[in-house]
């Protein structure tokens, strides 16, 4: 067996829990005893064991088999913690635990370590600070247990990939087009170029351009709400939404979150934030989600995804949410927090290049396709400016395209000020995209100067486009009121007499509605900030208890 990173205990001391006689105390009131012989798995890879386990006696192999031969990531040794972030997730973990020896371990279900976080809350902390370095050392090491294999020309390739990201599930991915390996890996895999893009686990599976749906299931990403009533749902995990599980869920609110894609939202498909309070140096989008998300769960929150909602319905009494595979969640209170996305370019056939040259967000996996080219970036806000700066460090080149003639009108001042000191950054101001070019991919563009009408046309295989938001609301259906581009009013904002209570006013985020509250960027007069999004989903929280009371 191949031992990888021996010293990774040394440098990532938090990630090492070693639990003193009072702590394992704790463990063992809310847990049970159990045994493992010499070579059995306790957690076998690529499946759910939600269980959380600390090594009584005996040691405990971490192995991953993303190779041909197993590599051998850390030791656990007796009192220490064993396991990371999927046993609060419920998801699938990507490494195996093998018994060294004959062992004993404690072992404590979801509900008892819910018991312990709350109960008792420096243990808790302990413990979850000793996930989140374990999540570290995953990144470091670029654990890949799954691959994809595709053309960066495709659209489905990109999907996948753009998914997998989003999830945080590490990925080695194998270009066609130049990763030599590419025709031979899907010979050992029996599959043809036809069959791309394909997804595979190890030796253990293998999946033919799958769906969304069909891939989280198979990486037990996927989790289903059940038929109880909830306290609260909100639908969308962006940070309004994950703001609001965390506070509802401890609080001790049933609380669920159904989200489409991923947890993140729009923020998370930030590079960089650098403007949130509190991270003087910045953080990522996914870093940002990524944490909030483990915090949800800590409290037991549950995060349904990928689930669409189709419709909503007001006639029962509680709001019922209709998902996109037929099943149902009802609710005493539902909080929207679908967000916005950026619109399309108002661009003849700019449809048929959506993740084959256009992409709505800047991160290393758009990043990886258009490395060392020249790529364009349309919009004056911050999050254009960001995409800038972040592309600015990978590419050759950067077009940054503004309709206005002042880069500073709609961009914090931080970022204009950087931008025009980033020597690989051009930009154009007074112009728009007129037309996109390519066969199955974008090659070129036209880029039009509104104020002379001069043409110029640019070779490039990549456009982000950052420009307008489109609030995710097609799907209330009429429910609740909104404004003529389907943002929701709350409030002060709803229009006379659309609140439909004769014995009270509505609360400041609540939807005309009783019931139905708003947060984050959907919501009509929001501020379009992380910071706002994150204040809304805690003040959505206090008003849902208001509500309860009545």
């Amino acid at each position: 067996m191949n031992v990888v990173n021996e010293d990774l205990r040394a440098r990532f001391p938090e990630a090492v829990l070693k639990l003193n006689d009072d702590e394992l105390g704790i463990v063992a009131r809310f847990g049970r005893i159990v045994s493992f012989k010499n070579g059995e798995t306790v957690i076998q890879a690529g499946t759910r064991n939600p269980n959380f386990y600390v090594v009584k006696s005996g040691e405990v192999q971490v192995v991953e088999h993303s190779t041909s031969r197993p590599r051998l990531i850390w030791t656990s040794h007796p009192n220490e913690l064993l396991g990371d972030a999927s046993f609060l997730s419920g998801r699938a973990s990507n490494l195996a635990r093998v018994a060294r020896g004959d062992i004993e371990l404690y072992e404590i279900s979801p509900e008892s370590l819910r018991r312990v976080i709350d109960e008792e809350p420096r243990l808790g902390n302990l413990i979850l600070k000793t996930l989140i370095a374990r999540l570290e050392i995953t990144r470091e090491l670029r654990l890949t247990p799954i691959s994809v294999i595709g053309s960066r020309f495709s659209a489905d390739a990109f999907r996948i990939r753009d998914f997998l990201a989003k999830h945080q599930v590490p990925f080695g991915w194998v270009d066609l087009e130049s990763d030599p390996i590419g025709h031979e890996a899907l010979s050992e895999l029996h599959m043809h170029e036809e069959d791309t893009p394909v997804v595979a686990c190890r030796n253990d599976w293998v999946l033919s351009n799958p769906a969304n749906r069909d891939l989280a299931s198979r990486l037990g990403i996927l989790i289903s709400p059940s038929e109880d009533l909830y306290d609260l749902a909100i639908v969308g995990a962006g940070p309004a939404g994950l703001t609001a599980a965390v506070y509802a869920a401890s609080e001790g609110l049933r609380t669920i979150v159904i989200e489409r894609t991923a947890p993140g939202g729009q923020a998370g498909t930030s590079s960089r934030i650098e403007n949130y309070p509190g991270f003087p140096t910045g953080l990522s989008g996914d870093e940002l989600s990524g944490r909030i998300t483990l915090q949800a769960q800590k409290f037991g929150a549950q995060i349904a995804t990928p689930y669409a909602v189709r419709r909503l319905e007001c006639t029962s009494g509680y709001p019922v949410i209709h998902l996109d595979d037929g099943k149902t969640v009802l609710a005493k209170c539902l909080l929207i927090a679908t967000g916005a996305s950026y619109r399309r370019l108002s661009v003849p056939g700019c449809e048929r290049y959506e993740g084959v040259g256009i992409y709505y967000a800047a991160t290393p996996t758009e990043a990886q396709l258009c490395a060392g080219g020249d790529v364009i970036v349309v919009g004056g806000a911050n999050s254009a400016g960001q995409a800038a700066i972040f592309l600015a460090e990978r590419v050759r080149k950067v077009v940054l395209l503004l309709r206005g003639n002042n880069l500073n009108k709609g961009m914090s001042r931080y970022l204009a000020r950087r931008i025009e000191q980033t020597s690989n950054i051009e930009v154009l101001t007074n112009s728009e995209i007129s037309n996109l070019y390519g066969e199955g991919h974008v090659e070129s563009v036209d880029i039009r100067n509104n104020a002379t009408n001069e043409v110029r046309n640019v070779v490039t295989q990549a456009v982000f486009t950052f420009i307008g938001a489109k609030p995710h609301t097609e799907w209330l259906s009429g429910a609740v009121e909104t404004d003529q581009d389907g943002f929701v009013k709350t409030g002060p904002a709803l229009s006379a007499g659309a609140f439909r209570s004769s014995t009270r006013q509505p609360f400041f985020l609540e939807t005309s509605q009783p019931g139905i509250f708003a947060a984050g960027d959907v919501r009509l007069g929001s501020m379009k900030r992380v910071a706002s999004a994150v204040g809304d989903g805690a003040m959505a929280v206090a008003f849902v208890h208001e509500y309860l009371k009545v």
